[in-house]
């Protein structure tokens, strides 16, 4: 850990801020100027006991998406902890009611990857669809000879049908994409949209799932994890699908059962994934990294220099709001998700 930074001009004790991972360089000097921070110079995810020492030791924790903080650990915090301000959007790593029992406040960065994500989605579809990575593999090992007419042959996206499952914002965004693509969008919520949004993405609401799944040809999760949505597609769900639907998943990777896809797509009874997230975090099923009909991406979804940089504003704003007394405006209450 680095050590603290020099105290404020204004003689007024800055809070303490333990930062579990590198941020990008602007945000950290930023933070640097504002708070009493601590970086982890390293990099690495920090062990179970060395957050709860740094839980121990901070007013405010900036974790990210790879820190599980769970109940056990949230008891051992001591007294000076009173914010985390997460590093993302997704908040299903934190045990958020535990938190707000313990007097504990959690903010997070909404919107922030709205489109990023969005375009990710798409370039996936894309990438399945039409077999990018095949072509790919194909030139960069120097085994094509020329064009050939039933060579690499992939599907059109005109006229299919996109399922998206979650039309929050980011479902929303992709609905926008799709349009352009010539996709006809059918969604799942469990709000149906207002009759004029619906109307201005060109989108369809199936009430059922099951009903939706049967009919689409192209998947999009866009779901949080939440236990109602763990395992949302399950091998039964998965089986309504036609055996040359897509999957893609920039989400959250519980929400599909991932070894009945893996086996699924083994047998051809859904012609290919792309997917962004996966259940068990990096640790990917060998069988599905093998398949040549599955694009694997590490998380890339939100992974923009533009989308970082805003990501660490709004944390930065959510920390100086409760330094000066006031609600963080991004502060997540238990039950919202």
């Amino acid at each position: 850990m680095s050590p603290p930074s020099s105290p404020s001009d204004s003689g007024r004790p800055r809070p303490v801020v333990q930062v579990t991972r590198r941020l990008p360089e602007a945000i950290e000097a930023r933070m640097a100027e504002l708070f009493d921070c601590r970086f982890n110079e390293s990099d690495t995810r920090l062990a179970r006991e060395e957050m709860v020492a740094a839980m121990q030791s901070c007013e405010i924790l900036v974790p990210t998406l790879t820190d599980r903080i769970d109940a056990t650990m949230l008891a051992q915090a001591g007294p000076r902890l009173k914010l985390i301000a997460n590093f993302g959007a997704g908040i299903d790593h934190l045990d958020i009611a535990s938190a707000r029992q313990r007097g504990i406040l959690v903010s997070n960065t909404p919107g922030v990857v709205t489109e990023d994500t969005a375009d990710m989605t798409m370039a996936l579809i894309l990438a399945v669809t039409r077999r990018l990575p095949e072509g790919m593999a194909q030139m960069q090992a120097g085994n094509w000879h020329g064009w050939a007419p039933t060579a690499n042959l992939g599907g059109r996206l005109a006229g299919r049908r996109l399922g998206i499952l979650g039309m929050g914002r980011i479902g929303q965004a992709v609905a926008r994409r799709a349009a352009a693509f010539g996709l006809q969008v059918h969604y799942h919520n469990r709000r149906r949209l207002r009759p004029e949004t619906e109307a201005a993405l060109q989108a369809t609401w199936s009430e059922s799932l099951d009903r939706m799944l049967a009919r689409v040809d192209i998947v999009s999760v866009n779901a949080p994890h939440t236990p109602a949505t763990f395992h949302l597609l399950n091998a039964r769900r998965l089986k309504l699908l036609k055996p040359t639907a897509v999957v893609v998943n920039t989400s959250r990777g519980e929400v599909i059962d991932e070894n009945a896809l893996t086996r699924m797509l083994r047998a051809g009874e859904i012609a290919g994934a792309g997917l962004d997230v996966f259940e068990h975090g990096h640790e990917i099923n060998p069988r599905l990294r093998a398949l040549p009909n599955v694009v694997l991406l590490p998380h890339m979804g939100s992974a923009t220099v533009e989308g970082r940089a805003e990501m660490g504003e709004r944390v930065i704003v959510n920390i100086k709001t409760f330094v000066d007394g006031h609600r963080p405006p991004d502060l997540v209450v238990p039950g919202m998700f």
